[in-house]
Order: C-alpha cells, then sequence, then structure tokens
C-alpha cells in the first residue's frame, strides 16, 4: 500500500496555535500549483507501487479553486498508477465548503473530507483566531451530505484556556448527535515559534492545564465509546468503516510521496522533506532541482519509530514483527522494560501484542519515548 500527499501551504488567517507551513497570501498561489504538477512529474520513478491514498493537506487545500485541486488530481492519476477505489481525502475548513465547490469536488473523484471545525462554541473558535463561526461548521457538514459525500472527519480540540469541561462535552455530544463518520481529536499543544507560545510566554494567554486536558481525554473515551465509535489511534475515533486509510497507513509504517512546500515522505528506510519556502521551493522546481533533504534511517530508528506509532494504535506493538525484524533480543529488552507500565495499569498484555489501556493512552507519548533504544 502506498499513499500521497500533497501540501497546500496557503491559509485565509493564521491559527493561534499553528505551527505548519502556510502563508496568508495567496499572490503565489498559481506558481505554487505549478511547481507541485512539475514535482509529481519530476518524481514519478520514485514509486511503483499502486496508490491507495491521496491526501490534500496544509495549510487549507479548501482555499484553492476547484480547478487547482483537479489539475493536480489529473497528473497524480497520469503519472502514478491509482487504484480504482482510492481514498481521496481533502482537508477543508466550514467557511470555504459551498454546494458547488462540494459537487465539482465530487465530480473529480474526492471521497472523503477532513474538516477543521475544532469547536462548535463561537467563543473557543474565537479564541483561537478561527475564519468560521459555529453556525457555518453545522452548515457545511449538510450540504457535504446534500452533495452525496457520507465519509468524512471533523477536527476538533480540547484543553484550550476556558474551556469547560461542560463546553467540551457540549461539543462531543453535537457531533454524537449529528453522526459524523470520524472524529480527529487533539489536546491543544503550544509550539515554540507559534503566535500562541508568545503570548503565553508575555501573559497575554494562560497557559494550558494538563489536568484539565486529562479530564477532557477522559470524557472523549466515555462518550465516544458508549456512541459506538472505535477509539483507533489516540487522537482518531470512527463509526465502523469509517476508519482513515491514509492516515492508518502513517502509522503503520507503509511507503508515501509528500509534495510541495515542506511536504514530507517516507520510503521505509528513508525520510525525505521539502524545503519549507514558497520561493525557494518555486525557483528549485523552476530549475529542475527537488528541493528536499533526506535521511536514512538505521534499523534502531526503524525501531523506535514502530515503537512510537504502534502504540499510538489500537492494534498495539506486534511482537511477532517486532520478533521478525529486529530479533528476539530486542523484544526480549522491550519485554522487560514495559513490565513496569503493565503493572501500573497502563499497558494490556495480549498473547501477540502490547496495547495502551485507556488509562496509559493520555500518556502514550511518555511510555513510547521510555521504551526508545539510544543505540544498537
Amino acid at each position: 500500500m502506498a499513499g500521497i500527499y500533497i501540501h497546500i501551504p496557503f491559509c485565509k488567517q493564521a491559527c493561534l496555535y499553528c505551527n505548519f507551513h502556510f502563508s496568508t497570501s495567496l499572490g503565489k498561489a498559481e506558481a505554487v500549483v505549478s511547481s507541485i504538477l512539475k514535482e509529481i512529474e519530476l518524481r514519478s520513478s520514485e514509486m511503483k507501487e499502486e496508490v491507495q491514498t491521496i491526501y490534500f493537506g496544509g495549510g487549507t487545500p479548501s482555499i484553492l479553486d476547484t480547478v487547482a485541486i483537479e489539475r493536480l488530481l489529473d497528473a497524480i492519476r497520469s503519472h502514478y498508477a491509482v487504484s480504482s477505489d482510492v481514498e481521496i481525502t481533502l482537508e477543508a475548513n466550514p467557511d470555504d465548503i459551498t454546494q458547488e465547490k462540494a459537487k465539482a469536488w465530487k465530480q473529480m473523484g474526492i471521497n472523503r473530507f477532513s474538516i477543521g471545525v475544532q469547536s462548535f462554541a463561537d467563543e473557543n473558535l474565537q479564541w483561537m483566531n478561527r475564519a468560521h463561526d459555529a453556525s457555518q461548521s453545522i452548515q457545511c457538514i449538510q450540504t457535504i451530505r446534500e452533495a452525496g459525500f457520507d465519509n468524512f472527519s471533523i477536527d476538533l480540540i480540547y484543553g484550550t484556556p476556558g474551556q469547560t469541561q461542560e463546553g467540551w462535552i457540549k461539543d462531543l455530544e453535537k457531533a454524537i448527535e449529528m453522526k459524523i463518520p470520524h472524529l480527529s481529536c487533539y489536546a491543544l499543544t503550544v509550539e515554540e515559534g507559534t503566535a500562541l507560545h508568545h503570548m503565553i510566554g508575555s501573559g497575554k494567554k494562560e497557559k494550558i492545564s494538563a489536568d484539565e486536558q486529562a479530564e477532557r481525554f477522559e470524557a472523549l473515551v466515555q462518550l465516544s465509546s458508549l456512541a459506538g465509535y472505535t477509539h483507533y489511534e489516540i487522537s482518531n475515533l470512527a463509526l465502523p468503516g469509517k476508519e482513515s486509510k491514509h492516515n492508518s497507513a502513517y502509522w503503520e509504517g507503509k511507503p508515501y510521496l509528500g509534495f510541495g512546500p515542506s511536504a514530507h515522505s517516507f520510503s521505509g528506510t528513508k525520510r525525505s522533506w521539502n524545503i519549507a519556502d514558497n520561493l525557494k521551493y518555486i525557483q528549485s522546481i523552476e530549475a529542475g532541482i527537488l528541493p528536499s533533504e533526506e535521511e536514512t534511517l538505521r534499523e534502531i530508528d526503524q525501531l523506535n519509530e514502530y515503537i512510537m506509532t504502534s502504540l499510538r494504535s489500537i492494534k498495539g506493538m506486534q511482537k511477532k514483527l517486532i520478533k521478525t525484524r529486529w530479533g528476539m533480543d530486542k523484544l526480549q529488552i522491550i519485554s522487560t522494560e514495559i513490565e513496569q507500565f503493565i503493572v501500573s495499569g497502563k499497558i494490556i498484555a495480549t498473547e501477540n501484542a502490547w496495547v495502551l489501556s485507556g488509562e496509559g493512552r493520555f500518556f502514550a507519548d511518555g511510555i513510547a519515548s521510555s521504551l526508545f533504544f539510544l543505540e544498537d
């Protein structure tokens, strides 16, 4: 299984917490799209496997006109072997979704959305500096359903200063009431260099409370389970059959190509990334030079990545896979180190795997890092 990711580095405005590469000026949008088209062609020899998933991320891909998205899809289909049942996801913001656009996206083959709702409460959206309001979130879901889409996800953020437990539960209950097929729920993180980081540092915004985020996460686990969602990854929940194929492939270490400024690619043993600068990206592609760097992952790096990603998944760390790929000695070391988390109830040991418990899921990153191998 192989995937393709396209990074569209444009947004209407900057969200306080975002650390992804983007620009709020659309002046170079056409040039960036043209350069991505050329990159798609330049790298056509890198992937011979059939493409099972295509994902438009960013940034905000839905900010582009529909013709630009169609041109990119046509280029992928021209240069790569694309599966007849390929999953094609478009990240979209509620304020960009119209009946006309939804119909055009469906016609060109988009069959899944990831919608940046973030909250159904206007006060939370205003705090985040989002461009839409709660009414647009509700309307856009109705719009895509009327256009014939039944496979989509919404993003929700919890643990923001000022958000109460009651407010978070209302967000979840609204999503459940609307029978949203897939939920991606993220604890607010404060990344260095973001506007939020500077505001907290200067005292203009409140600090994030880890204890409150833990309470929000517990509510997420309980309410989603009662509503029939499978919590198949730390931040992702789905009704039966609505899991994200593209994101699941990331967690399972499948290869993918990333096109566009700042986009990452992974071959299984090598990771590469494009320059996070729109102008330099354009200039490099126009000169026929791929603007990327790469690193070859050592065996130990590959194992550490597997520990991190597999623990986030409902499948957990597979004992047989570790033994086969990295050897019995590594399996035995992990078995010894993981015992403390089994005793504390954060990890459940089955015959074939180690899986995080409900409590353990909130501590996933810390648990994984404590199991990392520092040297071969």
